[in-house]
């Protein structure tokens, strides 16, 4: 097994790091204080990715995108990990659950997305329809050779700046032995549709910028060119195309720990207390040794489970267990770090406080760490008959 990194794959990490500290990190405190992107910066940001050739880095280059693999993905997300996701969203990185577009909305939704000149945005998660997907009321029934659209969806992050949205969408109920099932269908929504509104979203404590909106569907007519995959296919465009979302959630984790790491270690050095660094004692040393150990666990466990998807493994199992250690190991991580930092490290002089917040909601998007367990414990207990 070879756990090092190709020189390209070296240039990848270093090139992402470099422009998240020149392109990235001069904007945060701006907008952690405003709560707003600004529309030059987002622009600014978007184009210098482009002139990179990284935008869409996660498509296959036959339809315009860089042909990162999995990996190599892993390592663009980790190192976009240590920026703002207000900002780094718009590094662009269109939902991959888009290569399932046929004929006309290729050219519509699929190419304009790769290229940067439509961005799109996910929609599932319902009121009353988080964890439970099949719970959602959000419905299109057909009338005449249109579907109809009621219901509302929340949550939805980046759907403020979306041209478009790809909607997760009740299509129908079948009578099964543990009760009814909905049948899901996914559509695709452009801004401006008649019937269809976004709205601003909860105001959060988490990746403060980075907002969620609320989208609200009143008798919204959509055609049959609107579906995306097949019509009651929704799970297997999700399952297709959805699942190394959490790699994301856990590579981000990682790269985010890393930083507040650095400056965790640093401050160790530096501050000192009874004539001596704090990292001396040896009360904050040891906690200096396990946020590094449990860091780097939650990176090789993570691009392990990136490397089983290239190398074409199952790795439902290790996507979740990366997804569940990395987003709790942030939590630890950020905390011990303001622990070592005291009081200063609660005030907004530094960011180790906004790491601290952004870092709770980690454990909750993109499945919860109960269903990334129950994901884990039903992998290994099926085959033996529990």
């Amino acid at each position: 097994m070879n756990f090092g990194l190709t020189d390209e794959q070296e240039m990848i990490v270093s090139t992402v790091r470099s422009f998240v500290e020149k392109e990235i990190y001069p904007h945060e405190a701006e907008v952690e204080r405003t709560g707003e992107v600004p529309a030059e910066v987002a622009e600014k940001i978007k184009q210098k990715t482009l002139d990179l050739g990284f935008y869409a880095c996660n498509f296959p280059e036959d339809v315009g995108g860089a042909g990162l693999s999995h990996l190599e993905f892993a390592l663009v997300e980790r190192e976009l990990g240590r920026g703002s996701m207000a900002l780094t969203h718009f590094f662009g990185r269109p939902q991959n659950i888009l290569m399932a577009c046929e004929g006309e909305q290729r050219e519509r939704y699929l190419l304009p997305a790769v290229k940067g000149e439509r961005m799109d945005a996910l929609a599932m998660t319902e009121p009353g329809a988080g964890s439970d997907v099949r719970g959602m009321k959000c419905s299109a029934k057909r009338d005449g050779g249109d579907w109809v659209i009621n219901g509302t969806k929340h949550f939805i992050s980046g759907a403020d700046h979306a041209d478009f949205i790809i909607v997760f969408i009740a299509t129908g109920e079948d009578d099964t032995p543990k009760g009814p099932k909905k049948r899901i269908t996914t559509f695709l929504v452009d801004r401006g549709t008649p019937g269809f509104t976004i709205r601003d979203g909860y105001k959060s404590v988490s990746h403060r910028g980075y907002k969620n909106m609320i989208l609200e569907f009143d008798n919204c007519r959509l055609p049959d060119a609107q579906v995306l995959g097949e019509v009651d296919g929704g799970f297997a465009v999700m399952n297709e195309w959805l699942y190394a979302t959490r790699i994301t959630v856990a590579t981000m984790a990682v790269g985010r720990a890393r930083r507040c790491f650095d400056m965790a270690l640093n401050y160790a050095a530096e501050r000192e207390q009874f004539g001596q660094p704090i990292g001396k004692y040896q009360g904050i040393s040891f906690q200096i040794a396990d946020m590094i150990t449990e860091i780097d666990a939650a990176d090789w466990l993570t691009l392990a489970s990136a490397w089983r998807l290239d190398q074409g493994l199952p790795a439902n199992r290790e996507i979740a267990s990366a997804k569940l250690y990395a987003s709790e190991m942030l939590a630890r991580v950020t905390d011990t770090t303001l622990q070592i930092y005291g009081g200063m490290g609660l005030m907004d002089d530094f960011p180790i406080e906004r790491f601290w917040r952004d870092a709770r909601v980690e454990r909750i998007w993109d499945g919860t760490s109960e269903i990334q367990r129950h994901i884990i414990s039903r992998d290994l207990l099926r085959p033996l008959g529990a």
